[in-house]
């Protein structure tokens, strides 16, 4: 990266930073994934139970195949050969575990984590329930402000997920999103996490990296 965009960059990391302290959630700016995965190493304790939610940064992080090595309760709703009722099981168990692990779609510099569902339990889990919410975003996702969030999700984040997964919706071809009503449509639930309250403050840690990662 050009150092000057790396200069602008960090300003905007350390922005978003102290916002999201200032919303009573914990942020920590890393320089790669593999500083991602020490965390995780020194942050998560042996035989504690940790579920995901749907992630493509989890993936490129190498975070889903750490958790199946360390020496915990992986709920992994990846795992294969698992049928689609499992896998809501799964999503179940998430509200009782000692750590849920995603990323975001995307986050002001004010301090405020936007997302958008389909199934809801994601967006679900990171509101109410794990007793640690860790978000793993790269600086790709940075934006100023909510309405930014939402165009960000419009053209770049939906369209992208919807792919992904194979879904048969107009964003696959056209790009961008036109408030479909088709069957296969992943947007669903809207969030906006804007603060913790102070009896919860710190349960949410978001790790802001300083790479490219996810959609």
């Amino acid at each position: 990266m050009d150092e000057n965009v790396r200069k602008i960059m960090d300003i905007k990391l350390e922005r978003t930073k102290k916002a999201l302290e200032k919303n009573n959630m914990n942020a920590i700016i890393l320089n790669n994934v593999d500083e991602v995965v020490s965390y995780f190493k020194n942050t998560v304790e042996a035989d504690s139970r940790l579920s995901v939610g749907g992630s493509q940064t989890l993936f490129e992080a190498g975070l889903i195949d750490l958790f199946r090595e360390m020496p915990i309760y992986f709920e992994d709703r990846y795992e294969e050969g698992i049928t689609r009722e499992q896998q809501h099981e799964i999503f179940r168990k998430a509200f009782t575990c000692d750590y849920y692990v995603t990323s975001s779609n995307a986050v002001s510099e004010s301090g405020e984590l936007y997302n958008i569902d389909g199934t809801g339990n994601r967006v679900a889990a990171m509101a109410y329930g794990p007793k640690k919410v860790i978000v793993v975003v790269g600086e790709n996702k940075l934006v100023v402000s909510l309405p930014d969030a939402m165009k960000r999700l419009e053209t770049t984040a939906a369209p992208m997920n919807a792919q992904r997964l194979e879904r048969k919706t107009p964003c696959t071809i056209t790009g961008t999103c036109s408030e479909c009503y088709s069957e296969e449509r992943i947007c669903s639930t809207y969030t906006v996490t804007k603060r913790q309250t102070t009896p919860n403050k710190g349960r949410i840690t978001v790790l802001l990296v300083k790479e490219n990662l996810g959609y």
